[in-house]
């Protein structure tokens, strides 16, 4: 898949917002995908992203849940800065790998495989309003999945390598 975009929906169904990703790309699945274009359901499968993502990427859309401060639904477009967005060493766990774990992963992986990590990784999140125990997402975190397909439906309609580097925030 050299060249091409990766959309993964990431996040754990059973803690009611933190699956935001995985609905987000269940939703996305009923819109028309240029060719170029891959999304997939990962749940919380983070050892299973990265080692997809050495299929060679061009760009890493990873859809999640993001705390960070604002009100709930709000929704998140953040490019990861550097190659694999942070430092230091992964933590091999699989079943709670967060999207900076799974990039350190990779970072990881490419240096043992010599495998090249996506020119450009974003972060199409939201705004959580409980990430407690229980299934289904809280009415304002699910009214911004229409949205967030809307944004990434946009990203994935012209080369998004293209754009230059921004974060923007939309409140529902």
């Amino acid at each position: 898949m050299r060249g091409g975009t990766l959309i993964a929906g990431i996040g754990n169904v059973f803690l009611g917002d933190d699956g935001f990703g995985v609905e987000t790309v269940r939703a996305l699945a009923a819109h028309p995908l240029p060719g170029h274009v891959e999304a997939v359901d990962f749940g919380v499968r983070g050892v299973h992203l990265a080692y997809q993502v050495l299929d060679g990427y061009d760009t890493l859309v990873l859809v999640d849940a993001t705390a960070r401060g604002g009100v709930p639904g709000t929704l998140y477009l953040i490019e990861v800065e550097g190659p694999g967005g942070i430092t230091g060493g992964a933590v091999l766990d699989g079943h709670h790998m967060s999207p900076d774990a799974v990039l350190a992963l990779l970072d990881t992986l490419c240096a043992g495989t010599g495998g090249t990590p996506p020119r450009r990784t974003l972060v199409v999140g939201c705004e959580p309003e409980t990430v407690e125990e229980g299934i289904g997402l809280s009415d304002p975190v699910a009214a911004a999945v229409p949205e967030a397909v809307r944004m990434l439906l946009e990203l994935v309609q012209h080369d998004p390598a293209a754009e230059p580097a921004r974060t923007e925030e939309t409140t529902r």
